[in-house]
């Protein structure tokens, strides 16, 4: 056969290996042609069968990535979609009805597309490796698992737990496979040829799940299941601004999880689903992702030592993060007593993330607490993540840049101080770049790499790179007070408080929020992020005028800074807000107007004064740094979807009643 994106080989004992090495890309994904040249692979093997079949990956970094969202995206009508959801049903079915063994290999990423292919073979075995990751994450993008997962996941499973890999999108290690009963063996990808081998000789039976797993994907149970699953998705999504995981438990429950058998004008449907401009908002900003994704690449030394200076709530939770994506860490506080929480917060992370004891403990070994701060002179880059104080900061940078190597990386992680009122002091200011992270380390994506006005191309580059190498997601920014996402954000959370000093309730103020789409109201987030850090950055960005937040500055005083000290705007039990039920029957949507339009207005003004480069990354920085709507594709999204004039005409009414800190910046008028 004349193969371009596979390859098959027949072995001395009759056993077919299958590789899949796409062409021209780095990664395997599926396109049209991917997928006709299996159907016809599938095809040739049906006929001349050999003894049993395994299926691989000839890439290192994965098995595969799911569908090819280039070809995806271009596609222009509802009818075109289904052709192509039709094309992959077809190719998989005869993949899944070929009469010999098929045994899928995996290592890396398995996502998507390439889960339904391992699903479509009888058996599948997984490295056993930290970087293996098998999901269905589908609904991330306002789509439905399409290619047959939601059809062969449930009974290989269990409902329950499928669905719960479906309407997260979460991915799962070789490990987690194999006890859920995805995987049916886990082991290490050097003896994945034995272990075809010994697999194939003697296949065992396909794997049935337990009793109690395999109840909820019978008939009769499928309706209580669902409306449980329908419950819990609707604490976290409404069906309006997420209609994906909705139609996910439509498709299982109703359709036999097969694309094929939904009506066209049916809400689940793959056309209602592709015409939903929640769909095409995620679909946008998972292109964004890869944009950014490929912002740190280059021929760049990596980091191989860091120091970091400061191990509190942000400096340390960096620190650790860096030791646990293999990176030697230093770290400095001015005593044992303030770096031991920032390990033991470290430890826990590794034990969660990592799970195997002798991947933990080489983790926390790259975790050094350095009292005397030996680690400068040793480090590629230093981050200073010290107190919001541009005085104490200067005074720091006077002191170590001398003891720093040549060609070492000087890095702030200030919130809101532009970079060139830390600058003066140093020699090399061309050497010193903001990396601004977000609370929790962990979790938050997104990094700004802050120019400053000295520094060098070079310097940025380094510091995207690091952000790649480190797995987050740099946003190159110029350095003015709050960057982006801190300056958009916190006209958002000054509106609320002042709402709040009116007397309207907290509560009513988060809930106006979530029902915009934002995933938490800004009384809320203000608790979590501290108080104390809502007055610092707030000082620093208020415009002149804007009143002074007076039930803010009350907390402050009483040294109420919200969750930390468990008592802010709310009342903090376990980790969690203590609020009145319901808002009763107030209309939230002028509050969250009033509540979004500073923010919007802010970010037209970043545009204009190029904060950012263009408008697409304005909207993923201030998606991944703050959370705001996804599903509305950011605030530069966000005006087109309602229309500018509409929103002027609302800031124009909101400035009469309120003043002048809704005045329209001039940037309106370019958009």
């Amino acid at each position: 056969m004349d193969l371009k994106h596979w390859k098959l080989e027949i072995d001395a004992q009759n056993l077919a290996w299958l590789w899949f090495d796409r062409a021209g890309t780095a990664t395997n994904t599926f396109s049209t042609e991917v997928l006709e040249e299996l159907g016809s692979i599938a095809d040739h093997l049906a006929a001349m069968p050999p003894k049993g079949l395994a299926i691989l990956s000839a890439k290192d970094n994965g098995f595969a990535a799911g569908a090819d969202i280039d070809e995806f995206t271009t596609i222009s009508s509802a009818e075109q979609a289904m052709a192509f959801t039709t094309l992959g049903n077809v190719v998989f079915d005869k993949v899944a009805a070929l009469p010999f063994p098929t045994l899928a290999m995996i290592h890396g990423f398995c996502m998507g597309g390439g889960t339904e292919l391992a699903l479509a073979c009888r058996y599948r075995i997984a490295d056993d490796g930290p970087k293996t990751r098998m999901a269905l994450p589908e609904v991330m993008i306002g789509i439905v698992p399409g290619w047959g997962g939601a059809k062969r996941m449930p009974p290989l499973i269990g409902a329950a737990n499928a669905l719960d890999l479906m309407l997260t999108g979460r991915g799962v290690d070789g490990r987690r496979a194999k006890k859920l009963g995805l995987v049916d063996d886990a082991t290490p990808r050097r003896h994945f040829a034995n272990a075809v081998r010994l697999f194939l000789a003697s296949p065992p039976p396909p794997h049935r799940p337990r009793f109690a797993a395999a109840v909820t994907d019978w008939p009769l149970v499928r309706s209580l299941v669902a409306s449980m699953s329908r419950k819990k998705v609707a604490e976290k999504a409404r069906q309006d601004h997420y209609p994906a995981p909705y139609a996910i438990i439509d498709l299982w429950k109703d359709f036999g999880g097969d694309v094929r058998n939904i009506p066209l004008e049916h809400p689940a449907s793959m056309a209602s689903l592709f015409a939903h401009p929640t769909t095409r908002n995620l679909i946008r900003l998972f292109k964004l992702q890869d944009r950014m994704k490929g912002l740190g690449k280059g021929d760049i030394e990596p980091i191989r030592h860091l120091h970091v200076i400061g191990a509190g709530a942000m400096g340390g939770d960096i620190a650790a993060w860096a030791a646990f994506k293999g990176i030697t860490v230093t770290l400095q506080d001015l005593g044992p007593e303030r770096i031991s929480p920032a390990v033991q917060r470290a430890h826990a992370l590794y034990r969660k993330r990592l799970k195997q004891p002798h991947l933990v403990q080489a983790a926390f070994d790259r975790l050094i607490p350095d009292v005397k701060g030996d680690g400068v002179a040793k480090a590629d880059l230093v981050i200073e993540a010290i107190v919001e104080n541009a005085e104490i900061k200067r005074k720091l940078f006077a002191g170590i840049e001398p003891r720093m190597k040549a060609g070492a990386i000087l890095a702030t992680n200030t919130s809101s101080i532009p970079l060139q009122e830390l600058s003066g002091v140093l020699e090399r200011p061309e050497r010193l770049v903001g990396l601004h992270f977000f609370n929790p380390v962990a979790q938050m994506m997104l990094v700004e790499i802050v120019e400053g006005p000295q520094t060098s191309p070079e310097v940025m580059q380094a510091g995207q790179a690091f952000a790649r190498q480190i797995d987050k997601l740099p946003l190159p920014c110029k350095s003015a007070p709050g960057f982006l996402v801190n300056r958009v954000l916190s006209p958002y959370l000054m509106e609320a408080m002042l709402m709040l000093d009116e007397g309207v309730p907290g509560e009513t103020i988060d809930a106006a929020a979530r029902d915009f789409g934002m995933p938490m109201g800004p009384i809320e987030l203000a608790d979590m992020v501290g108080l104390d850090i809502c007055w610092a950055v707030g000082q620093e960005l208020a415009k002149p005028g804007t009143p002074i937040p007076k039930k803010l500055q009350a907390n402050i005083e009483a040294k109420n800074l919200g969750k930390k000290t468990g008592k802010g705007f709310y009342t903090w039990v376990k980790g969690k807000p203590q609020k009145a039920s319901g808002s009763g029957s107030v209309d939230l949507k002028p509050i969250a107007d009033r509540l979004v339009l500073p923010a919007l207005n802010e970010a037209v003004a970043c545009l204009r004064e190029k904060i950012v480069t263009d408008a697409d990354l304005c909207d993923a920085g201030v998606i991944f740094g703050t959370g705001f709507a996804p599903h509305r594709g950011g605030p530069i999204s966000a005006i087109e979807e309602r229309g500018k004039e509409s929103w002027l005409k609302t800031m124009a009414e909101l400035r009469a009643k309120h003043g002048d800190r809704f005045v329209a910046d001039s940037g309106w008028d370019s958009l």
